[in-house]
């Protein structure tokens, strides 16, 4: 399984991105994807996670200002991200795993380059 992310850049507090990762290959197999994040000395953590059948699970953090979604047709899925704050700011990896809303990061296999997201005060 291949996955391609896309869409961070640079915005200001309060502002908007979307987050797009396509995925490729075996992508039979995949029943979770998700997005996580990681800002510079700190750990990897997940944003918001979506199964095959639409169960959903996010980051206390992001509730209510970021919203994912998934078009299993098209093999993608997409983070929207509103009202953003500095504390945002990170680089975003898309990930999948066969397992139904994994626990933790090492139970995803299959992980796309990171994009950064950098959020100004």
């Amino acid at each position: 399984v291949q996955l391609q992310a896309s869409g961070g850049g640079l915005v200001q507090a309060g502002g908007s991105l979307r987050l797009s990762c396509a995925a490729s290959g075996n992508i039979d197999s995949i029943n979770d994807m998700a997005w996580y994040r990681q800002a510079p000395g700190k750990q990897r953590e997940l944003v918001a996670a979506i199964t095959s059948d639409g169960r959903i699970n996010y980051d206390d953090s992001v509730k209510g200002r970021f919203t994912v979604s998934r078009d299993n047709a098209k093999n993608t899925v997409t983070l929207q991200m509103n009202s953003l704050q500095p504390e945002d700011t990170a680089v975003y990896y898309c990930a999948a795993s066969a397992l139904s809303m994994p626990r933790f990061a090492g139970m995803y296999p299959y992980w796309g380059q990171g994009t950064q997201v950098t959020v100004s005060s």
